[in-house]
């Protein structure tokens, strides 16, 4: 059997690879701000250590407010969305939690009979980007260096 040789990146790709991931980092960082601004939540500090970026799919920030509290935020090409650190351990941890809670707001979207489009595909869109939060959440060399 032949095996496919990978092709190499020449400087210039890898130079564009990078622009364009520090662009998708900073947009979703953007939007992470103005989520929580709009909640009445105003960041403080990023904490980096503990946020986890997979560009392009999602990135799980962690917050400090300056009403004293830490959250985490999820961005990226799903519904932004955020809790109090409390419900999450780490942002693995966080993954999981905005999955099962994205479930059931499509569950209760759907169960008061909504049959408004707009809420049927929200709720549709909830439901496939919960599963694929859980999937990055089970993916386990995607946190092979994560400490336990």
């Amino acid at each position: 059997m032949e095996q496919q040789e990978k092709k190499q990146l020449t400087a210039q790709e890898q130079a564009l690879a990078e622009q364009q991931g520090i662009a998708w980092q900073r947009e979703c960082f953007q939007a992470a701000q103005k989520h929580l601004a709009e909640k009445g939540i105003m960041p403080k500090s990023v904490v980096d250590k503990d946020s986890r970026f997979l560009a392009p799919l999602c990135a799980m920030w962690k917050f400090k407010a300056q009403n004293g509290k830490t959250y985490w935020v999820v961005t990226g090409r799903l519904p932004t969305d955020h809790a109090e650190v409390s419900a999450a351990t780490d942002a693995r941890d966080a993954m999981r939690y905005f999955s099962l809670q994205w479930q059931l707001k499509a569950d209760q979207i759907m169960s008061t009979g909504a049959r408004d489009k707009t809420q049927v595909d929200f709720a549709n869109l909830l439901i496939n980007r919960a599963h694929g939060l859980y999937e990055i959440y089970e993916n386990e060399p995607l946190w092979a260096n994560e400490l336990k």
